[in-house]
């Protein structure tokens, strides 16, 4: 295992040397927390055998939509803890998810225990920071898509929830679903918003105290999440851009920004360029930097954070193509004159802030 706390100063300089970066940026990474809310990197697993102990180059592709990660490239760029989205297909019947869902969980923890050590799922901060203690990258399982759940017998949900070891739901995915409307141009309902059975999924999250993600949901749904959720506890939007940057069916408004941000959570920037960028604007990580500044505008120093989406069929923007973009991005807010507590924050102080007022 090979971490940037592990490097000595000459490799520190010559990591720093290939990836173009300073080592103020590396030395910055390696005394920082660095979350990313939200990494597809199980897909590839599932699909095609991934090997995510080797490590592994961008691929005949470039670094477009597969190939960003893999545990060598995780550690050589500083990332501590990562949600780890685990995404079930919503043309299975309701029950046909549940278990494909079980079954997927199964397998994402044997990968993570295959890796002796490398990776630990942690249930709360208290279990994050042992982690770190010993040398271990924090994963916080999530479900991409809560109609994964839809089909469960009550009793049965409870129960798994209840276990702690789902950190996060994402309530809608691409296209609608019993539990309501997706912001993407699929959805056959767009002026919907939750149904009766999002909403009864959002008290259940609450009362098992997983996050509840609102990427992805149109705004209707978005809102309707808003009301009724557990005012004690942080919402969060992990994967997005926001339209005060660049207008996309995608993205978050400012309101919606502060709507977060008032519960205590964070809204993690996605690095995927066609919901970043704009007309004029830059193709490199400082459109990611653009959006980051924007929330921080509008909701706060603590409201922004990291969610890649790497691995999830997204082409980042140039530079960060590789998996190697959070070195990049540290290197970006030096030149942007970001601070060192800025900085900290958007790498992972907000998020591990959300995840123990959530679980302690």
């Amino acid at each position: 295992m090979t971490t940037l706390t592990s490097l000595t100063s000459a490799e520190l300089d010559t990591l720093a040397g290939d990836l173009q970066v300073s080592r103020r940026a590396l030395d910055t990474l390696a005394a920082s927390d660095v979350i990313d809310l939200h990494i597809d990197t199980f897909i590839p697993v599932r699909l095609w055998g991934y090997d995510i102990a080797q490590r592994h180059g961008p691929g005949w592709q470039g670094g477009r939509f597969f190939g960003h990660l893999d545990l060598p490239r995780m550690e050589q760029s500083g990332l501590t803890g990562a949600m780890w989205s685990i995404t079930t297909n919503p043309l299975r019947s309701a029950a046909g998810r549940w278990r494909t869902l079980l079954r997927n969980a199964t397998a994402f923890q044997a990968m993570v225990d295959a890796t002796e050590g490398r990776l630990r799922t942690v249930r709360d901060l208290r279990g994050y920071r042992a982690a770190r203690v010993d040398g271990a990258q924090g994963v916080m399982p999530a479900v991409q898509g809560g109609h994964a759940l839809s089909g469960a017998p009550k009793d049965e949900l409870d129960a798994w929830l209840a276990k702690g070891w789902l950190t996060r739901v994402t309530l809608v995915h691409l296209i609608d679903s019993v539990l309501g409307s997706t912001s993407s141009p699929l959805s056959l309902r767009p002026s919907g918003g939750l149904t009766d059975a999002g909403r009864e999924l959002v008290y259940t999250l609450n009362r098992h105290r997983v996050f509840v993600d609102l990427a992805h949901i149109n705004a209707q749904g978005f809102w309707d999440a808003v009301s009724i959720h557990d005012a004690e506890q942080p919402l969060i939007a992990t994967h997005t851009g926001v339209t005060g940057v660049t207008p996309h069916w995608r993205n978050l408004d400012d309101k919606q920004v502060r709507a977060i941000a008032d519960t205590g959570g964070v809204v993690g920037v996605i690095f995927a360029a066609n919901f970043l960028g704009r007309r004029g604007g830059p193709r490199d990580v400082r459109c990611v930097l653009e959006h980051m500044q924007h929330v921080i505008d509008a909701g706060g120093e603590a409201c922004a954070a990291i969610g890649s989406d790497y691995d999830g069929a997204i082409v980042p923007p140039g530079g960060m193509r590789d998996g190697l973009g959070y070195p990049r991005l540290v290197q970006g807010m030096l030149d942007q004159g970001w601070t060192p507590e800025r900085i900290r924050r958007v790498l992972g102080a907000n998020a591990l802030e959300a995840f123990g007022r959530l679980r302690p």
